[in-house]
């Protein structure tokens, strides 16, 4: 059977429309960093590059190769942990060329150092791009978190990241920093506007200050 993520772990990638506190555990990461307009060609390249390693992964028994452990999956969708450059956080006026960004594609538990290295073997022999020299492979652990789900325009997502600051404050939390996590589950380039599903997260802690 295959293993469906929308099921195993709904919590984390099928939240409602209102915050909640989950906790994340540690996962497995194809990961490459930016700067800039995620709406440039060059985001689009560091996307394509990302899905290129998780796809060699899934197909891998295709190729002549099944890890130890493998079971039948869907992808996961595409992730972001988003900063601003110290220019950026200075400046009255929010500018998309002073992001900084981590994009990052989840991978199954099975995955380790053999798995990844045949993953850059395939994704180098099938489809050679320099930026696969940027992109590596890391576990990562969100811990403490409050998301929402945010249906709209990525334009519209204060609204949502206002809905969790509220919560945030009405619950004795503290937001560990400004760096938060957007989850992609809609295709922006298939989907309406309108109509895009994105998780977004901030890492928080307990706010042991209070009296």
């Amino acid at each position: 059977m295959k293993y469906e993520r929308k099921r195993e772990e709904k919590e984390l990638y099928l939240p409602k429309e209102k915050p909640i506190l989950v906790k994340v555990p540690k996962a497995k990461y194809f990961c490459i960093k930016g700067k800039g307009n995620p709406n440039s060609e060059d985001f689009s390249n560091r996307i394509g590059v990302l899905y290129s390693l998780a796809y060699a992964v899934r197909m891998m028994p295709k190729n002549g190769f099944t890890p130890e452990g493998y079971f039948e999956y869907t992808v996961y969708p595409l992730e972001g942990l988003w900063d601003m450059t110290e220019e950026g956080k200075k400046s009255a006026i929010f500018n998309k060329e002073e992001l900084l960004y981590t994009i990052m594609i989840k991978q199954p538990d099975f995955g380790n150092e053999e798995v990844v290295k045949k993953a850059f073997e395939i994704a180098i022999k099938k489809k050679p791009n320099p930026l696969l020299e940027e992109a590596y492979f890391d576990e990562i652990e969100d811990g403490l978190a409050v998301q929402i789900l945010h249906i709209g325009s990525y334009d519209t997502e204060p609204e949502s990241f206002n809905k969790m600051k509220d919560y945030i404050n009405e619950n004795n939390l503290i937001i560990k920093s400004l760096v938060h996590r957007e989850i992609y589950l809609s295709d922006a380039r298939k989907v309406e506007k309108d109509k895009l599903k994105t998780v977004l997260r901030y890492m928080v802690n307990q706010n042991e200050n209070i009296e």
